[in-house]
């Protein structure tokens, strides 16, 4: 007949146990601090000293050096706030790798070199000692597709390029086009914001010599509008849509460059046909 056996509660550790365990934390985070003063002292008390520079240097190195075998050196990176960057790019922009002491890791430094990078707005770098560093980054949101002669990049709000190649995933944002269209993307397309009729019909935005828009639409047609005064031509442009459904229509261009009127070009039509004269709208 099998035997039974009263199963034992696991013994709670006694008092002294308890404190050994905290007194070797403690000493630990100690000697943690105390190699971490040293290799930063070791510099200011050279050169207090009067040693020359390269010694001072020399024996800071081997302090940090020292650090590492004790087991103060880089085991982990982690990353918080990445949405596109490329983890390889981050990792190898930070210069950070496993095992390089703690000690010698500069965090303005590698804030610098996060910061240089196309996807990074700012970034900030913790030492968690033993081992570990984290980096937090702020990317750039992506605001819409740039094309400038014939190749296309994404930029955010400020007109600053953040990728280059493999823009295809970016399509569904705005496309504006042409030297210059960059840097004033985020205020045309905040003022189309305010006419859906004419924003959801157009597909691209052109800056033209570098002083005005057109914009292309779905239908192929061309606005052309007034440079600085782009509210109040679009204004006119929906008022007429309201009135004539103009948007909707086969044009070449809606012509919106003169205050007092509106230049309707028509689309080609069919051979034989005999085309009518543009279309001119003046107010009142």
């Amino acid at each position: 007949m099998r035997r039974l056996s009263a199963r034992t509660e696991p013994r709670r550790p006694g008092r002294l146990r308890l404190w050994l365990r905290r007194a070797r934390r403690f000493a630990r985070a100690l000697a943690i601090g105390g190699i971490a003063l040293a290799a930063f002292g070791a510099g200011a008390l050279a050169w207090r000293l009067g040693l020359p520079a390269r010694l001072a240097a020399s024996v800071q190195e081997g302090i940090v050096a020292a650090s590492a075998e004790a087991g103060l050196a880089v085991a982990r990176v982690t990353v918080e706030g990445r949405v596109n960057a490329d983890p390889a790019a981050l990792l190898a922009a930070s210069g950070l790798r496993q095992g390089m002491p703690m000690l010698a890791v500069s965090l303005d430094e590698v804030r610098a070199r996060l910061e240089a990078l196309d996807w990074v707005a700012r970034a900030s770098v913790q030492r968690r000692f033993p081992g570990h560093v984290h980096l937090v980054i702020e990317e750039r949101a992506p605001f819409a597709l740039w094309q400038r002669g014939g190749r296309f990049a994404v930029i955010d709000r400020q007109g600053h390029v953040i990728l280059r190649d493999g823009v295809e995933r970016f399509a569904h944002l705005p496309l504006v086009v042409g030297e210059g269209a960059a840097e004033r993307a985020e205020t045309l397309l905040g003022l189309l914001d305010a006419y859906p009729e004419v924003r959801r019909r157009t597909t691209a935005a052109v800056r033209v010599n570098g002083r005005r828009w057109n914009l292309r639409l779905d239908s192929g047609a061309d606005v052309l509008l007034p440079e600085g005064h782009e509210a109040a031509a679009l204004e006119r442009l929906v008022a007429l849509h309201h009135e004539t459904q103009v948007l909707d229509r086969a044009l070449v261009a809606v012509d919106l460059r003169l205050p007092d009127r509106m230049v309707l070009r028509p689309a080609p039509l069919p051979p034989g046909e005999p085309e009518p004269a543009p279309q001119r709208r003046t107010r009142g």
